[in-house]
């Protein structure tokens, strides 16, 4: 019953008008920034690893980059995919790769308007994000009082953090993937089928302390965390995944073939060509955005922490993320997938057939590394991608929380608490219950985010203008040098 209720809210949640919600909003942008996230690429990636002198703020870009990558690469990258694979074929990866690079162009005004419309704490922090450039940006520019549309974005975001992409999720992929290494009797099952054993109560208790431990830092300790963790964990995955793909590289043209092919219905069996073409667009485009967090409203949390004055500067920091995210990691995932076999092993199996860390435990194993190796090294990776993805979101959720409730500390340290007992009970759900509540969450969270992108697009256009137009003259902007630039809020 909880199951089939949750499934018919996701299908409406994530029916037609919010994925031309999504697909629309980062093709305005992209036309506006007159395709800037594939032409300033390179300067993105550059900017991406070197620090701005003089710049303001809690944590250097970089860091702020690597605190937005911990809460995106996680478990939508390993787990995320397989289910986009196995539910919406092949297909979906196509549509999760065009959703993040029109995204990128979405990520970038995320990006540049947080730091643009952030806000300095008698404390000495920052605090920017959706909420504020929604209520300040839309009444500066059409003097529109959207302060509501700012608390439901936070509202959501609280949500989201405690009871989806932040929490049940990512724990639940550490369990799945731990319990599949070690194979441990079951104790006792939830429900008609999950199994609890001694590894899932181990996980869900080491986890949630460790978790605690760094989440009572603040930005700073979970940023720098996340600078050590994040590099370390992308790079070997990519390193792995590409072994495996080379070791099958006659597989990847029939591959790449496939994905293309289905993604606009072909090789349908039931439904029909436009119902394959539906469920592999809904499917990749929700999981895109689940992985990269494009419209999500998540990142510029963290980059409204940046020690940067220039708003753009950071845009295109922000928008590296999901490049990394989905262009390299997901789409690594992806291909390991389709080219060692396990696609077509997995549907035949009914516990994989509609994915999971098992199907990727599967395809890395069948790829190269035998089950042994390859169950090991997705435990790794989901251990390190989720608990980073914990912590990154607990900082967001926690900003939610904090303009939700007037700047209370109070409501802030509760919130906390009930964000470390929601990482607790994760292990405890089951594989469908968490993923249909994370996206039913994240749909609601993206909504108000993109109407506000949607809003303010004009003034991203102008503040691209300016600082280019300041880069080429080294003239001013707004009154201070170009280097470094003025920032709209302090």
């Amino acid at each position: 019953m909880v199951t089939q209720f949750l499934n018919t809210v996701d299908s409406i949640v994530w029916g037609v008008p919010l994925l031309v919600l999504i697909m629309g909003t980062g093709l305005v942008l992209t036309f506006r920034l007159k395709g800037m996230q594939f032409v300033k690429l390179g300067r993105a990636l550059r900017y991406m690893v070197r620090n701005e002198e003089g710049a303001v703020g809690e944590v250097t870009s970089f860091g702020a980059l690597c605190t937005a990558l911990s809460a995106t690469i996680g478990t939508g990258n390993i787990v995320g995919v397989s289910t986009a694979v196995m539910v919406g074929g092949p297909g979906a990866l196509f549509w999760m790769f065009i959703a993040a690079c029109i995204g990128m162009a979405t990520k970038f005004s995320e990006g540049c308007l947080a730091v643009l419309y952030r806000h300095k704490n008698p404390e000495g922090g920052f605090l920017g994000g959706p909420f504020y450039y929604i209520e300040e940006g839309i009444n500066e520019r059409y003097g529109w009082n959207a302060r509501w549309l700012g608390k439901l974005f936070a509202l959501f975001g609280c949500i989201a953090g405690a009871g989806g992409i932040g929490t049940i999720t990512q724990i639940n992929g550490i369990a799945t993937a731990t319990e599949g290494f070690f194979k441990a009797p079951t104790l006792f099952t939830i429900g008609a089928d999950k199994n609890i054993t001694i590894v899932t109560i181990i996980v869900a208790v080491v986890v949630t302390v460790c978790a605690a431990l760094v989440i009572i830092g603040g930005i700073k300790r979970i940023a720098s965390v996340s600078i050590v963790i994040v590099p370390f964990m992308a790079i070997a995955y990519v390193l792995i995944s590409l072994i495996i793909i080379f070791k099958n590289i006659t597989e990847v043209p029939q591959a790449i073939a496939d994905i293309v092919t289905m993604a606009f219905g072909a090789k349908a069996v039931a439904g029909g060509a436009f119902g394959a073409f539906y469920l592999a667009i809904t499917k990749g485009v929700a999981r895109g955005v689940f992985s990269n967090e494009s419209g999500l409203g998540s990142a510029p949390i963290a980059a409204a922490a940046a020690q940067t004055n220039q708003p753009v500067r950071q845009g295109l920091v922000s928008m590296t993320g999901t490049f990394i995210d989905t262009i390299c990691v997901c789409m690594m995932t992806g291909l390991v997938i389709m080219t060692s076999g396990a696609y077509e092993y997995c549907q035949s199996v009914p516990e994989l057939s509609e994915g999971g860390a098992g199907v990727t435990i599967k395809a890395f194993s069948m790829g190269m590394l035998g089950d042994a190796a390859g169950s090991f090294v997705i435990m790794c990776a989901l251990a390190f991608f989720a608990f980073t993805t914990i912590l990154g979101w607990d900082y967001y959720a926690e900003r939610c929380c904090e303009y939700l409730f007037n700047g209370s500390m109070k409501a802030v340290k509760v919130y906390r608490w009930i964000y470390v007992f929601a990482v607790f009970i994760g292990p405890f759900l089951t594989l469908s219950q968490v993923w249909t509540i994370a996206d039913i969450f994240n749909a609601l969270m993206a909504a108000p985010n993109l109407i506000g992108l949607l809003l303010l697009n004009g003034v991203v256009a102008r503040e691209v203008k300016k600082y280019f137009d300041a880069l080429e003259t080294g003239g001013y902007y707004d009154g201070y040098p170009t280097l470094p630039l003025g920032c709209h809020k302090q």
